[in-house]
């Protein structure tokens, strides 16, 4: 036991030195009252109240853009493993963008990117 004395009291001396400086930083930090804080948005104050709802026209502009996003998730590494796999790699991902693009047609045949 005696080899882990320098390493036991190491730890004692970090875990104190950390425990020292959150009390140090609790203590002296300067914190406004509660009821005057208000979450922000790029320094401007909020327009509406947080928990307030969005028009139901951004739903499916929200799907839309989730099936670019799932896209790019799966082109990235694609994009490493084209050159070892070959054509079957090009063949899967192009089915891959027509599966998503039938999606997208659909979206638009429907109206869900017509704002109005």
């Amino acid at each position: 036991m005696a080899e882990f004395r320098p390493v036991l009291v190491l730890l004692g001396v970090v875990v104190a030195a950390v425990l020292l400086i959150y009390g140090a930083s609790r203590m002296l930090s300067v914190r406004p009252p509660a009821l005057e804080v208000a979450p922000f948005s790029g320094g401007l104050p909020p327009a509406q109240h947080a928990f307030s709802r969005f028009h139901v026209r951004w739903y499916p502009v929200t799907m839309v853009f989730l099936a670019f996003d799932m896209e790019m998730v799966f082109m990235y590494p694609w994009t490493l493993v084209v050159s070892r796999v070959g054509p079957a790699a090009v063949i899967e991902m192009f089915t891959f963008l027509a599966i998503l693009l039938a999606g997208v047609v659909y979206a638009w045949r429907e109206g869900a990117l017509r704002w109005t």
